[in-house]
């Protein structure tokens, strides 16, 4: 039987230090653990952990803690812990410098997890660290929780809501980012203005005015709850190229079905098979690519006209001046009325409904694309999962890997 009497290093190894003392060391390998205890004496000056005060001890109570493993074996801090009994606050349990309060593992231990948590999805982290799945699901949920406890208080000037789907069936959760930092700030189920709506009650009425860009797409619901809560909304919304190009692309695909199916009557398959073709930016296309798109333009009329005003709607962000961005989109908006093209005139209605926001995100130079490169890593996360079933979970991801939080535990313990 293996025999081990070397306290002062297993005191090492863990960072256990005065007044507290390792006193043993038990190898159980046929359980694959090796026990190490850890008394403090009972000269031990108590105070309550609620107010400092100096108190009387109460009791002690056993409690035990996995460490990170020696070799291939479990590590069990075994400690006899000290109650205090105050005055003020009752009796409680004084804190131990090696883990956090209620938790089962040590702070060493957890920061482990945590890092692979980063990594791999939580039944490959509870299957490399043997571990249980609610056991490593509980470490990340207490990681949250402490890392929104440690966040400074929200003083974001630039942010873009977004929503990001949560399941099938239209299941949506909202999604708001920090522009500049790259950060999730909220997340709310759903994307309605309730959603929306228990963000700005977090900001203060100062945070509220230092806001100077809200970039989204142009969803009613987001927009009026936006002009209720922030002054000069109308200056500040900005409705991106991204989501304006969406719409015409999808635009665009709708006149080509509605002249593929006319030229299918007809034998005609020259469309067929071009969707990505009209979707694509001329400007990134090879040499037999354009050649191949010049032919579809002479062939595909109606489509090719839809193509061309998507492809003028591009050429109109880099104006700096509002009154001339103005002036530009109004062309452009009457062109697209007179085009004959239902697909393209209900973009043009659209966009002019919604001008002021388009053209905010023109001169404050206002882009989505850190919400929706947030969105892409927001999926990313939930395919390494295979899924959330419960919404509270997915929230928790969200901001574990995405929510830039001091996620992992602080004792006194040396690392």
């Amino acid at each position: 039987m293996l025999v081990m009497n070397d306290t002062s290093l297993y005191a090492t190894i863990l960072g256990v230090s005065a007044p507290w003392k390792v006193t043993s060391v038990t190898p159980a390998l046929d359980e694959g653990e090796i026990v190490v205890r850890v008394e403090a004496p009972s000269s031990m000056k108590l105070a309550c952990p609620e107010c400092q005060t100096r108190c009387p001890r109460h009791d002690h109570r056993m409690r035990r803690w996995r460490h990170l493993p020696t070799c291939q074996y479990r590590t069990i801090l075994e400690v006899e812990v000290p109650r205090v009994s105050c005055a003020e606050h009752g009796v409680h349990q004084v804190p131990v410098p090696w883990a956090e309060a209620n938790s089962a593992f040590t702070a060493l231990l957890e920061a482990l997890v945590i890092s692979w948590l980063k990594e791999a999805s939580v039944s490959a982290v509870a299957e490399l660290m043997d571990l249980t799945w609610d056991q490593v699901d509980g470490i990340m949920q207490r990681a949250v929780r402490r890392g929104l406890a440690r966040r400074r208080e929200l003083e974001p000037e630039r942010i873009g809501v977004d929503e990001t789907s949560f399941q099938k069936r239209h299941e949506y959760v909202t999604v708001v980012t920090d522009l500049d930092t790259k950060n999730v700030l909220y997340v709310a189920d759903k994307r309605t203005k309730d959603s929306l709506q228990g963000f700005f009650d977090e900001l203060e009425p100062a945070d509220l005015l230092r806001l100077k860009v809200i970039s989204m797409d142009m969803w009613p619901a987001y927009i009026s709850v936006v002009a209720e809560n922030v002054h000069d909304a109308e200056k500040k919304i900005c409705f991106d190229k991204f989501h304006v190009a969406k719409y015409l692309g999808d635009a665009v695909d709708k006149v080509r079905r509605q002249e593929q199916r006319e030229q299918l009557k007809t034998g005609d398959r020259s469309l067929v098979g071009t969707k990505y073709t009209w979707l694509r930016n001329p400007e990134n296309m090879e040499a037999d690519s354009t050649a191949f798109f010049e032919r579809m333009k002479r062939v595909a009329l109606r489509t090719a006209r839809a193509w061309a005003l998507k492809e003028q709607a591009m050429c109109l962000w880099s104006y700096a001046s509002r009154g001339w961005a103005r002036k530009a989109w109004k062309a452009w908006i009457s062109w697209a009325l007179r085009s004959r093209l239902e697909p393209m005139k209900r973009v043009a209605r659209m966009v002019r409904s919604h001008l002021e926001g388009i053209i905010n995100a023109i001169v404050l130079k206002a882009t989505n694309a850190a919400s929706e490169s947030i969105n892409a890593r927001i999926q990313r996360v939930k395919r390494m999962a295979c899924g959330f079933r419960n919404r509270e979970r997915f929230r928790s991801a969200i901001y574990f890997h995405l929510g830039g939080l001091e996620l992992c535990p602080v004792t006194h313990t040396r690392s």
